[in-house]
C-alpha cells in the first residue's frame, strides 16, 4: 500500500509508516500543485498533508485506491472533505496534537497585546526609549470571553484563570455542567457575554454559522477598548470590521495568528495598524506539537487500514480500540442483516428501520448503522459503497434510515433487528451475538423464529408443513451436487405455513430450482450469498 506524505511532517511519523511491512512510502520534498499531484496519487493508498498541500477532488477522483486522506493538524480546510464523502475517501486530523501549542499561543498573545510587548520590542530595536508610548493594561481581575469552550478554549481558561482573570463563554455545544466543571461562566448568548469582556479569544471552527460572526455588528454590543484574539480560523473575525473597530477606537487591540486569506496580502489593512500584533499562522508550530501530530496521524493512518480501527476521522464515526473490539461483532451481523435483505426486500424502497435492542441499545449506533447500510446497499451499487458514502447514497436513494433504542425484555440479551419499508410491505430479520467468540446469528426473520449462521449461501421457501417436505428438499439437493451445512425450520401451527433455511455450501443449479417448482405446497423459493 503506498503512503504519499505530500507536507513536512515529524521524522518520527515517518519512520513509523516505514516500519510497517505492508506500506511502501514516498516523502514529497516540495508541496505540489494540483497537476503535480494527479500522477503520483494515481496508485495512493493513503495521503498526509498539513497545511500546503491542497486535496482536491480532481485529485481523489485521479486516486482510485485512496482510502484515506491524513491531515496532520487540526482543520482540513486544504481537503475536500465532500467530495472524499462522495468517493469513499476517510479524512482524518489530530484535533489534540497541538492543543497546548495553541493555548499557550493564544495566551501568549494575550498577554503581548495587553503590555504592547511587540511594539515596545520593535522601537527598542530601532533605537528609540519611548516607555510612555507603551502604557499598558494588567490582566488581573480582567474578563475574558472564550467562544468555543472545546479542548484550546478549556488550556486557555485554565492559564487565565490562574493569572487571576474571571472567564465566561459562549458555546452552544456545551453543557453548564461541564462549564461549571471547570469553574466558566456560560452564557447562552453572545449578546450577553459581548458587553462584559475586556478580551475576546475565539476557539471556533468555521462554518457557515461562524464566518464573519464578529463583525460590524458584534463590535457595537462590545466593551468600548474590547481586545480580540483569533488562534482559531481565519474568517471567523471579518477584518474589514476589525481594522474599523481598531481605527474608531471601539478595539483596543488584536492579536491574529489565523488570516482570511493565507498568506496575507503583503498590502493587507492590518499590517498597518499598530494596534494589531501578527503572526504567521504559529499555532502547531512547536517541536512538541509537530512531533505530536506527525506520530498521531501516522497511528491512526495505520490502524485504519490494517485493522479497520477508525478514530478522529471527519465524515465518519470514530471508535477507539477498545470500543471497536466490543462493537465489532455488531458490525459483522449488522452488515450480514443488510445483505440479506437487500435480496430480500423488493427493488424499491422507501424506508429502513434499525432496532438497537437490550444491551445493543447502549453501544455507539452510528457504525452499525453504516455496516447495515453497507450490506444492503453494495447489492445494487457494488464496489462504489462504501461506510464513508453509504448515508449520502441512501439520501440520493430517497431512503429514510430511521434508529431506534429498545430495553423490552426478550429471549436475548442484547440483538439487532432491521426491517425494510417499500410501501405497505416489509421485509424484516434480526439477529444476536453469541457465545464467548462473539458468533452471529439471525435469530428472527420476518416474525418468525430462527436460528440462522449468516454466512455463505442461503437457500429460503416457504412451504407447507406437511411430512417428508424436507426430506423431499435434501433430495432434490443431493441428486444436483450441494450439500446442506446447517438448516433452521420454523412453522405458525402443526401442518400450517412452514419456512425453511438452508445453509449451503454452492448454490444450486437452475435444473433444482426448476424441480422445486413442481411441487404445489412450496412457494417463494429464493437464495441469498452473504
Amino acid at each position: 500500500m503506498k503512503i504519499v506524505i505530500c507536507d513536512p511532517i515529524a521524522a518520527k511519523g515517518i519512520t513509523h509508516f516505514q516500519g510497517q511491512n505492508e506500506f511502501e512510502v514516498l516523502v514529497l520534498d516540495k508541496r505540489l500543485s494540483e497537476d503535480e499531484l494527479l500522477p503520483i496519487a494515481a496508485d495512493a493508498v493513503a495521503m498526509v498533508v498539513r497545511s500546503e498541500t491542497k486535496i482536491t477532488r480532481r485529485v481523489m477522483e485521479a486516486a482510485p485506491n485512496l482510502r484515506v486522506v491524513g491531515r496532520a493538524g487540526v482543520g482540513v480546510d486544504n481537503v475536500d472533505v465532500e467530495a472524499a464523502t462522495e468517493l469513499g475517501v476517510v479524512v482524518m486530523n489530530t484535533p489534540g496534537g497541538n492543543t497546548i501549542s495553541t493555548a499557550e499561543l493564544t495566551f501568549s498573545m494575550l498577554m503581548a497585546i495587553a503590555r504592547k510587548i511587540p511594539q515596545a520590542h520593535a522601537s527598542m530595536k530601532e533605537g528609540r526609549w519611548d516607555r510612555k508610548a507603551f502604557k499598558g493594561t494588567e490582566i488581573c481581575n480582567k474578563t475574558l470571553g472564550i467562544l468555543g469552550l472545546g479542548r484550546i478554549g478549556t488550556e486557555v481558561a485554565k492559564r487565565a484563570q490562574a493569572f487571576g482573570m474571571k472567564v465566561v463563554a459562549y458555546d452552544p455545544y456545551v453543557t453548564q455542567a461541564r462549564a461549571k466543571a471547570v469553574q466558566v461562566g456560560l452564557f447562552e448568548s453572545l449578546e450577553e457575554l459581548y458587553p462584559v469582556c475586556d478580551f475576546i479569544t475565539v476557539h471556533m471552527h468555521l462554518t457557515d454559522d461562524t464566518r464573519g460572526m464578529i463583525n460590524s455588528d458584534a463590535f457595537a454590543k462590545m466593551k468600548k477598548g474590547v481586545r480580540i484574539l483569533n488562534c482559531a480560523r481565519g474568517g471567523i473575525v471579518d477584518e474589514s470590521a476589525l481594522a474599523d473597530a481598531i481605527e474608531s477606537g471601539q478595539c483596543a487591540g488584536a492579536a491574529l495568528d489565523v488570516y482570511d486569506t493565507e498568506p496575507l496580502p503583503a498590502d493587507d489593512r492590518l499590517r498597518s495598524l499598530d494596534e494589531v500584533i501578527m503572526t504567521p499562522h504559529l499555532g502547531a508550530s512547536t517541536t512538541e506539537a509537530q512531533d505530536s501530530c506527525g506520530i498521531e496521524i501516522a497511528e491512526l493512518i495505520t490502524d485504519y487500514l490494517l485493522h479497520g480501527v477508525v478514530r478522529t476521522a471527519i465524515n465518519m464515526p470514530s471508535l477507539d480500540a477498545k470500543t471497536f473490539e466490543a462493537v465489532k461483532p455488531f458490525l459483522t451481523l449488522g452488515e450480514r442483516l443488510g445483505r440479506l435483505l437487500a435480496q430480500l426486500a423488493p427493488k424499491r424502497n422507501d424506508r429502513i428501520v434499525i432496532t438497537f435492542g437490550g444491551g445493543a441499545a447502549d453501544i455507539p449506533s452510528d457504525p452499525v448503522m453504516r455496516y447495515v447500510l453497507k450490506g444492503f446497499l453494495e447489492h445494487s451499487g457494488g464496489k462504489d459503497v462504501n461506510l464513508v458514502n453509504v448515508l449520502s447514497m441512501s439520501n440520493s436513494l430517497g431512503i429514510e434510515v430511521d434508529e431506534v433504542k429498545s430495553y423490552e425484555d426478550t429471549d436475548f440479551l442484547e440483538w439487532l433487528h432491521v426491517a425494510v419499508h417499500s410501501g405497505d410491505t416489509k421485509v424484516s430479520a434480526g439477529g444476536t451475538i453469541f457465545g464467548k467468540n462473539h458468533q452471529p446469528r439471525i435469530v428472527r426473520l420476518n416474525g418468525q423464529p430462527v436460528e440462522i449462521v449468516p454466512e455463505g449461501v442461503l437457500f429460503l421457501m416457504n412451504n407447507k408443513d406437511r411430512p417428508g417436505i424436507v426430506g423431499h428438499i435434501g433430495t432434490l439437493m443431493s441428486r444436483h451436487g450441494v450439500n446442506i451445512a446447517n438448516m433452521t425450520l420454523a412453522r405458525d401451527c402443526a401442518g400450517g405455513q412452514a419456512l425453511t433455511v438452508l445453509n449451503l455450501d454452492s448454490r444450486p443449479p437452475d435444473a433444482f430450482f426448476e424441480e422445486v417448482a413442481k411441487d404445489a405446497d412450496i412457494s417463494n423459493v429464493r437464495v441469498a450469498t452473504l
